[in-house]
């Protein structure tokens, strides 16, 4: 029985240790933004804060976003951070506590992180603060390269959540500050900062539409439609890639498709008006011509590895490839990445993208290889195996790639790419000069693996290469050849009568 006293006493005598449990004991951080107070109260109140205390004198608040404002992102959750702001209403730190971002998760440093959380610091709660280029009634903050929508997300939450705290404990903002601007919809902010590149990316899609619209009349002239393609995939690597940051990756995929089976928001997806944009093409793509054209065409990866082998050519670098019955199991390793991708997610969206980086994009593409060495040592490696072995990862690795095969298989068209009923039998030409091998021995073309490269319509037109072309040609130049050696003899008619 004395046991029994014992322990009940304790526990009572915990309950109040217990009940009196401030912010600081789950939040460390709290005490970074007030290092003056002496104590901190729990969070309370409409909408939830704690109060920071140095003796009798209350310093001002801190506060979780979540408990005010969710704006979902791209993983489709909102980004949790800790606030704190003074009595003055001026912001005395910020600390993310909670996310499932990817490119927060796995590529930024926490270094990177706190110098973009540094810069809150006394802001005012009631500023409209703007990420990257100023804008008219704005306090411009530098953004995280690689990550300039994420932090949109995390700003705007941040902003408005601080300035409800802050009227909801009376504090007013100077005359004219309302914060109006900070309530316009995050992605209406998001594409009105991106002109430029949204021009720029228009123009190149047009392009890419007319290459493939004319692609009969563009594959007759080869150097002129390889110079061309060589150009375009320099923009790829440059404007989409190191410039645009639209790089498509498998998380895309994922968070789509967990989007579409809960709370889907359009509103979630614009706030990246290049992916967006980009996202929308390749859809249309899908059902035109199938997962080649983003493949082929418009990842910077991609095209990184397409470049690669061109150069290694002219170094006289010689290529390794697979036997068939080797090459065509290997296509099968994408598959088997994209489905325990897909059953990761199911459990965990968090380590499905750590996961995801079988994927080097984030590292060759997003980051500028500004990472730690490991993951550059992987993305390095596999542009070296691509000089060996044109496209390795994209015909073997790539989850995004197996990703798009599937809605590329309800695909509209199937006669964009022409084809010879001598392919095949017994022409192996195509075959042999397909970079990514997606042209079976008996002629057919495999579209779930074809690059759209368009190198077998210049076969197709070319009577250089192409064997049935060939045969004709010189059955016409054999026929030239007899009549400049036997020509007609010409008769001249007698005169007319004269009358």
């Amino acid at each position: 029985m004395r046991k029994v006293l014992a322990c009940l006493l304790l526990a009572f005598a915990l309950l109040p240790a217990h009940a009196a449990q401030s912010v600081v004991d789950a939040y460390p951080q709290a005490k970074s933004f007030f290092p003056e107070a002496d104590r901190f109260g729990e969070l309370e109140g409409e909408p939830r804060a704690a109060p920071a205390y140095l003796g009798g004198t209350l310093l001002g608040w801190v506060f979780l976003t979540n408990d005010v404002v969710r704006i979902p992102a791209y993983s489709g959750k909102p980004i949790n951070s800790l606030v704190g702001f003074d009595i003055g209403g001026r912001i005395r730190g910020i600390a993310i506590v909670g996310h499932e971002e990817p490119i927060l998760a796995v590529g930024i440093s926490e270094e990177r992180l706190k110098a973009f959380a540094d810069q809150y610091r006394g802001k005012s709660v009631f500023d409209n603060v703007a990420i990257g280029a100023p804008r008219p009634g704005h306090v411009a903050i530098d953004t995280i390269s690689g990550a300039t929508m994420t932090v949109m997300v995390a700003n705007a939450t941040v902003m408005r959540a601080a300035r409800k705290v802050a009227e909801s404990r009376g504090l007013k903002g100077a005359p004219g500050a309302d914060g109006r601007a900070a309530d316009e919809p995050l992605w209406v902010a998001a594409w009105q900062q991106a002109h430029f590149r949204i021009a720029v990316l228009v123009a190149g899609l047009v392009v890419l539409t007319l290459i493939l619209v004319l692609q009969d009349w563009l594959a007759r002239y080869p150097r002129f439609l390889g110079a061309l393609r060589r150009a375009f995939l320099l923009y790829t690597i440059f404007f989409i890639g190191w410039y645009g940051l639209a790089q498509l990756s498998v998380v895309h995929v994922l968070t789509f498709v967990h989007a579409a089976g809960r709370d889907f928001r359009w509103e979630n997806f614009l706030i990246d008006p290049m992916l967006f944009i980009l996202w929308g093409f390749v859809a249309v793509t899908l059902l035109l011509w199938g997962r080649g054209v983003y493949c082929g065409w418009l990842c910077p990866f991609g095209a990184m590895q397409e470049l690669a082998p061109q150069a290694a050519q002219r170094l006289k670098i010689p290529q390794l490839e697979f036997p068939d019955v080797v090459h065509e199991r290997l296509w099968g390793v994408k598959y088997v990445i994209l489905i325990l991708l897909f059953g990761l997610s199911l459990q965990s969206m968090g380590q499905a993208v750590r996961y995801a980086e079988v994927e080097p994009f984030k590292t060759a593409v997003t980051l500028h290889f500004e990472r730690e060495w490991p993951f550059v040592l992987y993305a390095a490696g596999l542009l070296a195996v691509s000089l060996v072995n044109r496209k390795f990862f994209c015909k073997y690795l790539c989850p995004l790639g197996a990703a798009l095969t599937i809605p590329g298989r309800f695909r509209v068209f199937d006669w964009w790419l022409r084809r010879r009923k001598e392919c095949g039998h017994p022409c192996q030409t195509c075959a042999n000069e397909c970079e990514v091998r997606a042209i079976r021995p008996t002629g057919e073309i495999n579209a779930n693996e074809c690059h759209y490269c368009l190198d077998c319509q210049v076969t197709y037109y070319s009577d250089r290469k192409c064997a049935p072309l060939i045969e004709r040609r010189l059955k016409r130049e054999k026929r030239a050849r007899a009549r400049a050696t036997h020509p007609l003899i010409q008769v001249k008619s007698p005169p007319p009568p004269e009358a």
